[in-house]
């Protein structure tokens, strides 16, 4: 059927500086407000691989709830099961720095309650015909629980991705039953507190391997920027990915294209080396333009041996 994509969804209100970024100054630019959420980028970017998602989300009961909606179906994201009620989206301010780089942000969440009883009475329908589950573990432990119990009723995969480690770090045992989990490099140095920005990639590789084999994680990829990307399982398996080099204009939502291409490749028959490709791929194509999503692509043309949704 669909990959099912739960998690949040955000206003961004982005800054950009018309010179060199002060972080103590007035800084003269542009801002722009775009949606957000990585819940709702990750759906819209498997979307714009002309496959199509299911995103169970909530947004406001508003013209701007509404205006996401729209957004969502005409990028052909199934949204049955996004709930429209008051306070229903977070908002994301962030700022930039002259390089594209973020330098600083504040999150307001949104109360993701209501997505409890939802799961509740149609959650059979919502996975029983999932191909895979993608999910925010930093959502409330209730919602979380409640997916992982259908996913194990139904026998389907999860991927998982972050928006706050800070309160997944507190929900470690979620993470020995996803599949695969991704974050930056910066929240895995949260998750394990340690610090690893000094490591070159192949030492990574192999502190991450140990790490992911000591916490029984099934199977871990950090981001590293520019760097490229560090991937480890317990199987054994793992590597690394470097980057694909293109001119940046907006790092944010990179991320989240990252996670939604190895969702992607891992959800149809791509090992993880071969899936981590594919969401550099995704990611290099967002850093290039102001959108948080990536542009369309044919699956084949990420080497996925599947026809595109109608």
């Amino acid at each position: 059927m669909a990959i099912v994509v739960v998690g949040a969804v955000f206003v961004d209100i982005k800054g950009f500086p018309d010179d060199v970024y002060v972080p103590t100054g007035r800084n003269a630019g542009r801002v722009e407000t775009v949606h957000g959420g990585v819940g709702r980028n990750v759906a819209e970017d498997i979307a714009n691989v002309e496959l199509r998602p299911r995103f169970v989300s909530m947004v406001d009961d508003t013209a701007s709830g509404a205006e996401v909606l729209h957004k969502l179906q005409k990028h052909k994201v199934d949204t049955e099961y996004v709930l429209e009620r008051p306070d229903g989206m977070g908002i994301w301010l962030a700022v930039f720095d002259n390089t594209g780089d973020l330098a600083g942000s504040i999150s307001k969440r949104p109360n993701m309650d209501p997505l409890i009883e939802l799961l509740d009475e149609t959650g059979d329908d919502i996975f029983r015909d999932a191909d895979s589950i993608v999910v925010e573990v930093d959502m409330d432990k209730e919602i979380i629980k409640r997916i992982f119990r259908y996913a194990e009723k139904y026998g389907k995969k999860v991927y998982g991705v972050v928006s706050n480690m800070a309160i997944a770090s507190q929900r470690r045992d979620f993470l020995q039953s996803v599949d695969c989990f991704v974050c930056n490099l910066q929240e895995a140095g949260i998750l394990f507190v340690s610090d690893f920005t000094q490591m070159t990639p192949e030492e990574l590789v192999e502190e991450l391997y140990q790490r992911v084999v000591k916490a029984q994680i099934p199977a871990m990829v950090v981001t590293m920027g520019s760097r490229g990307a560090a991937y480890a399982a317990l199987s054994g398996e793992r590597g690394f990915s470097p980057p694909e080099h293109v001119n940046v204009r907006d790092t944010s939502g990179a991320g989240d294209a990252f996670c939604a291409g190895v969702a992607i490749g891992m959800t149809y028959g791509k090992t993880l080396a071969e899936s981590v490709k594919i969401g550099t791929h995704l990611a290099a194509s967002v850093i290039m333009i102001s959108e948080s999503t990536c542009p369309r692509f044919l699956p084949r043309e990420l080497g996925l041996d599947i026809e595109a949704g109608e």
